[in-house]
């Protein structure tokens, strides 16, 4: 398992996880967003992998995919800004999330030699159950590059397990059983999720889908060891385009005070 991503979770307080989508609104623009993240105090980066079919996605990551894909992003050039993020920023973690299509195409172990090459510590695939990790799973674990699952509200005491065996990094569970930036659960159900699944997890648990103020990221934070926001950001780079730096750094900063402070307030 990474040691950047057990550091990010190993700082004493709950750790912020932010998502962009690669190549959006440019290839060349990019960078410079996740710079911003950095500098906003986000403790582990997701990049999005551009795809066509983004099934676990609300409007804003979908049009996001869109723009992406429009400016002519490749699966290449998501290794290179992987690859020069790592370049400036030797000690942020950064997470690929995306698809099964455009990491398997070419064989699961050109994708996880690529991850390694570029310093991906972890990836998150939406559409690669458990039950089919031989399909990605082994690539990865062999270059030590983390698998991180998904849990969801309907991932029993039962499933639970299978989820976890093999997964590393952090677990990213899904807060509501719907697509990404158009619901927020209750943080009481938050809570009792937490609970029951850090009864059986050996590595963090990150909540994420829904999550788009401070407060809200603030009240998830108090019972999951990370918050994840997506969709938010997002948005702001959808309204900004490659001006997007600025409005992107803001959201951030006011999102890590919220999440590394939550349990102090608490």
């Amino acid at each position: 398992m990474s040691a950047r991503l057990s550091s990010a979770f190993a700082k004493g307080r709950p750790a912020l996880v932010t998502f962009v989508t690669g190549g959006d609104p440019t290839p060349d623009a990019t960078p410079v967003i996740l710079d911003a993240l950095v500098e906003g105090g986000a403790d582990v980066i997701e990049l999005g992998m551009p795809f066509t079919d983004p099934m676990a996605d609300g409007p804003a990551i979908q049009a996001a995919n869109l723009r992406s894909l429009g400016a002519g992003t490749k699966t290449a050039d998501i290794f290179r800004i992987a690859a020069d993020f790592r370049a400036r920023h030797p000690q942020v973690p950064l997470v690929l999330m995306g698809y099964a299509n455009p990491m398997t195409i070419r064989g699961p172990e050109w994708f996880a030699e690529e991850c390694r090459k570029a310093g991906v510590d972890g990836v998150i695939c939406v559409d690669i159950p458990p039950e089919e990790d031989p399909e990605l799973g082994p690539a990865l674990r062999a270059v030590g590059v983390s698998l991180i699952r998904l849990a969801t509200p309907t991932t029993d005491d039962a499933r639970l397990p299978a989820v976890l065996e093999g997964s590393s990094g952090f677990l990213y569970y899904v807060s509501v059983a719907g697509i990404t930036g158009m619901q927020q659960a209750a943080v009481g159900s938050i809570a009792e999720a937490m609970a029951r699944i850090k009864a059986k997890a050996t590595i963090p648990v990150a909540v994420g889908f829904g999550v788009r103020t401070p407060e809200q990221a603030a009240a998830f934070a108090k019972v999951a060891d990370g918050v994840v926001v997506g969709s938010a950001l997002v948005d702001l780079v959808g309204q900004h385009g490659a001006d997007a730096a600025g409005p992107v750094r803001d959201l951030t900063k006011a999102l890590a005070d919220a999440v590394h402070s939550a349990r102090e307030l608490a």
